[in-house]
């Protein structure tokens, strides 16, 4: 049986480099995949290490938190309380003197505007490495004091700024006074 081909009518497609593109995506799309599942490999390798050391970071933690139990239930005896309070109470001195007044005030300085007057200070000690200072400040104008509280929220030394209250001028008082408190990043 013959079949009749007419070549005029289909002509020869040229499908070689449409196949050639194809396999060097295909191969592309190989040696991608193959790079995703080694830096998966490395990562979960990673991760496991990682889990590791938190898990040596949680026992030491514990190990600790059981040691400082046992040591504060030594301190906590009744033949120990006059130690522990005398303890306490010159850790607490040593903390208020830790504070630098030459450092708070040198600090102030840099951001302090011309025209604002510090007309009270006291620096608090909240925790081991926390300070935090109540300040009463006093301006001709409230634009002064806004601008001090912008510069103390934005400088790297001091932090969040809070306004307790606001005092207008009165006769005996020309000032707008305010009293506000600021996270201080002394080092103690």
């Amino acid at each position: 049986m013959k079949f009749p081909i007419n070549l005029a009518s289909q002509p020869f497609r040229k499908d070689r480099p449409i196949l050639f593109a194809s396999g060097l995506v295909g191969v592309l799309l190989l040696f991608s995949l193959a790079l995703l599942i080694s830096l998966a490999v490395q990562d979960r390798k990673r991760s496991a290490d990682t889990r590791r050391l938190i898990d040596l970071s949680e026992q030491q933690i514990q190990r600790t938190a059981k040691d400082q139990t046992r040591l504060e239930a030594v301190l906590r005896r009744p033949e120990n309380a006059e130690v522990l309070e005398r303890s306490l109470f010159l850790n607490t001195l040593l903390f208020r003197k830790g504070i630098s007044w030459t450092k708070v005030f040198a600090d102030l300085e840099k951001e302090l505007p011309p025209n604002v007057r510090i007309i009270n200070i006291r620096p608090q000690v909240v925790s081991e490495s926390q300070v935090y200072l109540e300040m009463t400040v006093g301006a001709e104008s409230v634009t002064p004091v806004v601008d001090l509280l912008t510069r103390l929220e934005s400088s790297e030394v001091f932090g969040a700024t809070t306004v307790y209250n606001i005092a207008t001028p009165s006769q005996n008082d020309p000032l707008y006074r305010y009293r506000v408190s600021v996270n201080y990043g002394q080092k103690l």
